[in-house]
């Protein structure tokens, strides 16, 4: 792993900064080609540091603020050099895994992670656990020095590509239902654990459902201490909603399935403009460019109600930028999350919605094709069928409004004993 040499401390912050992306510049420079095989090119960049330099110097990164790790992802854009991968692995698990785990831990899984090698998935939430997440109903039961887990995972994204999984599971019945929580590190290529995708209404498969028959995780996977699930898995969820986090690499592979790690990155790159699907394009932002090519091939782009509506859209993403910019310069100074998060997913649930709403008003009967048939070959209908997930997805519209009534408005929590009962007194807990 290249070292970033740093300069004088008592200089100028913006030189500091300019020194440093220089030299990630150079190593770019020397380094990148669209003729390397993917699989090269994501262990080369993941293994510089320069691929997620926010992330400490002994675990594939630079140590470096922020501030300044955003700027060397700047530069590597502006010089159209692809990102190392992008997933679940490295937004939700790295992070956790940093933030929790042991060296060996680190040893044994980031390798996989920062090079794109694993794949992982998230297996939180249970047909009956979503917005009351600590109901949980998997079960981890000790047998030596492994635990036994059964129960039922739902909305697990990519999990039928996945060869890990984070998962939370009960180990404690009785005691409250937060703290018997227990977080492991689970392999996905055993018996015992079954992976059936769910078929969206846009006809594709991002999400599945997650059946666990006594597979077994060695304790050597278990991530915290023993009933410490909650707290950890708080890591994992102030990851999934921070827009600062630097384990998500702007231009560069998002990957939800497994890619041929074989193909050229050039190939590679050309395979994900012609399948881009409707959860990508929800979380690319690519669909903008989608909706100004509608409103230019139907003639409607100096239409003065469709105007109206496109620049409400336009104000609507500027709010966003600047709540990410404001959420981020709180991180920056060591804040805590606060409500700009939760207003934050809020408001992207709805600026979908809005876009969604008028590409179809621009398409008018078109609006009703699907497929082949459909303007853009159906990509923006795939869109406008799938944009609903973001009001549930990573946090609901529901939630979301309570944490902002309860932490940032001190409006009074509605009455709940169950914080202080063993669970296995719950109506939920008896249900096993």
């Amino acid at each position: 792993m290249t070292t970033v040499q740093r300069t004088d401390t008592d200089a100028d912050p913006d030189d500091r900064t300019a020194a440093i992306v220089a030299e990630a510049h150079d190593w770019f420079e020397a380094n990148w080609s669209e003729d390397l095989a993917l699989g090269d090119w994501w262990d080369r960049i993941g293994r510089s540091g320069w691929g997620f330099p926010g992330w400490p110097e002994r675990w594939f990164g630079k140590g470096l603020p922020s501030g300044v790790a955003r700027a060397v992802t700047a530069e590597r854009l502006r010089m159209g050099v692809f990102g190392p991968v992008s997933s679940i692995s490295t937004f939700l698990a790295a992070p956790t895994i940093l933030t929790h785990g042991t060296d060996e831990q680190k040893e044994r899984f980031l390798p996989g992670i920062a090079t794109g090698r694993d794949v992982w998935c998230q297996l939180f939430s249970e047909p009956g656990a979503g917005s009351d997440m600590a109901s949980l109903q998997t079960r981890a039961v000790r047998d030596g020095d492994e635990w036994v887990v059964t129960g039922q995972k739902v909305w697990n994204s990519g999990a039928q590509y996945a060869r890990y999984g984070i998962l939370i599971a009960r180990t404690d019945p009785d005691v409250p239902k937060h703290k018997g929580i227990t977080y492991f590190l689970i392999d996905l290529e055993q018996p015992g654990v079954d992976v059936r995708p769910l078929r969206e209404m846009t006809g594709e498969a991002a999400f599945n459902e997650v059946f666990l028959s006594e597979a077994r995780v060695p304790d050597a996977n278990r991530l915290g201490g023993l009933g410490e699930g909650w707290r950890v898995a708080m890591t994992t969820l102030a990851n999934e909603r921070d827009p600062g986090n630097p384990g998500v690499a702007t231009g560069g592979g998002s990957v939800i399935g497994r890619p041929d790690l074989r193909m050229t990155v050039a190939e590679y790159r050309r395979q994900q403009a012609r399948s881009a699907d409707a959860m990508s394009l929800a979380i690319g932002g690519g669909i903008a460019e989608v909706l100004d090519r509608l409103a230019d091939d139907f003639g409607r782009r100096d239409d003065p109600l469709m105007r109206q509506r496109r620049a409400a859209i336009a104000s609507s993403r500027l709010t966003q930028r600047w709540t990410t910019q404001r959420a981020k310069a709180n991180a920056k100074s060591g804040q805590p999350p606060g409500p700009e998060v939760s207003t934050l997913k809020l408001g992207g649930s709805a600026l979908g919605r809005s876009v969604r709403d008028a590409g179809l008003a621009i398409m008018g009967p078109q609006g009703m094709l699907f497929g082949a048939d459909a303007p853009e070959g159906g990509l923006f209908h795939k869109y406008a069928l799938f944009v609903q997930a973001g009001s549930i997805a990573g946090g609901s519209d529901e939630v979301m409004r309570n944490i902002l009534g309860e932490r940032a408005l001190g409006l009074p929590k509605e009455p709940d004993d169950s914080r202080d009962r063993p669970f296995r007194e719950l109506r939920v807990g008896t249900q096993r």
